[in-house]
């Protein structure tokens, strides 16, 4: 048919855009394509830079391009990998720009795993609706339990695994087991059986007055496996078991890539058994790295906090000292010194300046200058005496003597003395030591 010239005879004719706006908006409409389980083989597989994988997934009739993104790529155990069969669930839509269904996934599984999967992802669901997996109900970790409960199969590498951490990094903590079976149909019995009981010990424990015995953090454990080994981690009553216990639980179940609704419904997930001990207590190393920091700073504290009565001790004992009695003397006895020999030469210069006025005079005022220099002198005898009057030491000349008591004070009153006391009596020469047999009363002085 052909269209007449500015005329449609009634057809709408679209847009590439419109069309492609229909067909993503039929697509998004249908909630049966909005969460899909595919399963066939991956064709080739490219990864972009952004770290995005494309790659097509076929059967032995059709194929369909897929789109991996990064964060749920990261997250997934597997990578798809051109030949092998998994299966992916995701949704489908339409990539506008080149007109293309794509079926977008959010997570795969080798192929075989399907119902599994499927178990798996129905469970979680329905789990999480009754927010067992929040994050708000997760419990924070103690920081130094002294008991650590276990829950794990005896015989396992797992259980040594977590005792030769535990023991490198914190020895002082207790470790109680709880033996249980980790895989085959009688293990989530088992497992939730072995919780039960460590809940029941950290109760007796804690009402016989013995909190230190109860454990302070449980670890669920076991190691890797295939998805149908670790299944019992998956069952519901092991689910609710990790969520009900009165304490935090670390679940370390399988490998690093291995995730199982216990991880989800407990208070900390860790990617081995052997990080979940490492989570359970604290790196003793790191501890005493600490305390050594610590104690460094206490030091340092301390002794700024000394430095400053330790000046002000220095200060009282440098007053101390100028007042000692021995340190008074001896700087009286100096300055007396120096003025006897400020007068002397005083006297001394004015007398021979007198000499010398008087030395041409010397027939009519012979008697005059012989008068006036011997009053000089008496003068100057005077002088000399006064000043040898003010030498401590003069006083100890005439007989006296210095006393002084165990404490070194001088004593002055012998009231003050007590028999037996030793004391320190200092003479003009020398000092002697001398003991106290009595005290005689002393009178008031008149």
């Amino acid at each position: 048919m052909t269209l007449p010239p500015g005329g449609t005879f009634g057809v709408r004719i679209l847009t590439v855009s419109e069309l492609t706006l229909r067909i993503r908006e039929a697509l998004r409409a249908d909630e049966g394509l909005r969460d899909l389980w595919l399963e066939g083989e991956v064709g080739r597989v490219t990864v972009s830079s952004a770290g995005h994988a494309y790659f097509t997934l076929k059967d032995e009739r059709a194929q369909i391009d897929c789109v991996f993104f990064r964060d749920e790529r990261l997250m997934s155990a597997f990578e798809p990998r051109a030949g092998l069969r998994i299966v992916a669930h995701g949704r489908l839509d339409l990539f506008e720009p080149q007109g293309r269904v794509q079926f977008y996934v959010e997570s795969i599984q080798p192929a075989g795993f399907g119902d599994l999967a499927l178990r798996f992802e129905e469970l979680k669901a329905r789990l999480a609706a009754e927010g067992l997996f929040d994050a708000a109900r997760k419990r924070p970790l103690p920081v130094r339990p002294a008991t650590v409960g276990i829950a794990t199969s005896p015989t396992g590498a797992v259980w040594h695994d977590i005792r030769t951490v535990l023991a490198r990094r914190w020895p002082l903590t207790r470790v109680v087991l709880a033996p249980c079976q980790v895989q085959g149909d009688a293990a989530p019995r088992s497992i939730v059986g072995a919780l039960r009981r460590l809940a029941r010990y950290g109760a007796t424990m804690r009402a016989e007055g013995r909190p230190d015995l109860a454990p302070g953090v449980v670890i669920l454990a076991r190691g890797g496996g295939s998805l149908e080994d670790l299944w019992p981690f998956n069952d519901e009553a092991v689910v609710r078991a990790v969520v009900e216990h009165p304490v935090p639980v670390i679940c370390g179940v399988g490998h690093e890539v291995d995730v199982t609704l216990a991880d989800f419904a407990a208070d900390v997930r860790a990617p081995t058994p052997s990080a979940a001990a490492e989570l359970a207590v604290p790196d003793r190393a790191a501890v005493l790295g600490d305390l050594a920091l610590l104690a460094r700073r206490l030091a340092r504290g301390a002794q700024a906090s000394l430095l400053g009565p330790r000046q002000l001790l220095a200060e009282e004992r440098r007053a101390l000292e100028r007042l000692r009695p021995d340190a008074v003397l001896a700087a009286e006895r100096q300055r007396a010194g120096l003025l006897l020999d400020r007068a002397t030469r005083t006297l001394v210069a004015r007398l021979a300046a007198e000499t010398e006025r008087l030395s041409g005079t010397r027939g009519r005022l012979a008697d005059h200058v012989a008068r006036s220099v011997a009053r000089r002198l008496a003068t100057l005898e005077a002088l000399a005496a006064g000043l040898g009057a003010l030498d401590p030491f003069a006083t100890l000349e005439r007989g006296y003597a210095i006393v002084r008591g165990p404490d070194g004070a001088i004593l002055r009153d012998a009231a003050r003395a007590r028999p037996r006391d030793e004391l320190a009596i200092r003479l003009a020469r020398g000092e002697l030591g001398a003991r106290v047999e009595r005290v005689i009363a002393t009178e008031e002085p008149r």
